[in-house]
This record gives C-alpha cells, sequence and structure tokens, in this order.
C-alpha cells in the first residue's frame, strides 16, 4: 500500500515567507498596557518600597539592594612570585608548592599553570618549526649532491 498524499491546505505561507514581515508593533500587547499603568505610579512604589526596608522588610531591603547596588566580586591582590629557570615542568612545580604554602591563592594558581601550559604548546610549536627547517635543509642539500 502507499500512503496518501499530504495535501496542501489553502492559506498556508510558503516556507521561509512570513506572512506579516514587519510583525505586529512593538508597545502594542498587553504586557506594554501593564508597563505603561505601572509606570504612572512608579515614584510612589519606589517610595513605599523604600519605607517597608526601613520598617525592618527584609524582602524589600533585598529588592532595592538586588536592583540598585552590583553585587561584590571577590579581587585578588596581585601577588608577586618567582619562578626558577630550567624546565616548565619544575615552574608549575612552584607555583603548586607556593598554592599549597598559602602564598599565591588558588585561583591565581590556576592561572599561572594554565599560561605556563600555553607557553609550552608555543615552545612546541618553535621546536617543530626548527626540527622541520633542519630536515628541509637536509633534503635540499641531498637533492643538490644527487641531482
Amino acid at each position: 500500500m502507499t500512503a496518501p498524499a499530504k495535501k496542501k491546505r489553502p492559506g498556508r505561507w510558503k516556507a521561509g515567507e512570513s506572512g506579516n514581515p514587519k510583525g505586529r508593533p512593538a508597545g502594542t500587547g498587553k504586557v506594554a498596557e501593564m508597563r505603561a499603568a505601572i509606570a504612572a505610579h512608579v515614584p510612589e512604589l519606589l517610595k513605599a518600597l523604600v519605607v517597608k526596608a526601613l520598617e525592618g522588610d527584609v524582602g524589600a531591603a533585598r529588592l532595592l539592594l538586588e536592583r540598585t547596588v552590583a553585587p561584590l566580586r571577590a579581587v585578588e591582590p596581585a601577588q608577586a612570585l618567582t619562578l626558577p629557570d630550567g624546565t616548565l615542568t619544575n615552574q608549575a612545580r612552584a607555583v603548586l608548592t607556593a598554592v599549597a604554602t598559602g602564598e599565591l591563592a588558588p585561583s591565581q594558581g590556576a592561572s599561572l599553570i594554565g599560561a605556563i601550559g600555553a607557553l609550552a604548546r608555543v615552545a612546541e610549536i618553535d621546536e617543530l618549526i626548527t626540527r622541520i627547517e633542519a630536515l628541509e635543509a637536509t633534503h635540499t642539500n641531498r637533492e643538490g649532491l644527487h641531482g
């Protein structure tokens, strides 16, 4: 048995084509009406909220503070750290030791370890470029001798 062919319903728009490309004008919905009705009373509402907060209403105080004061973010002061000369592994160990002894904040240690890891990847690329150039130079010299 074959499946019946789907019939197109009349009045449908083509795929990707809107029947109302400009859309409904902004500010004409029920939400816009409610906002306009409330907007006229905002100063009185704020005064009432402040009065309630001053009277000890924790919810009112929280609402005011959350909407007006930016949240505090932890700020860690920069910490000087002397890394040993030598391998990147030794430098990463020094960072971990500084974190373990409390000399460095864990987030700062994680950032430094990440930076050391990025430096290791850059050093790898430099080393690969040097090795490839040496191989190409050797290959070119051999072709010159046999060519």
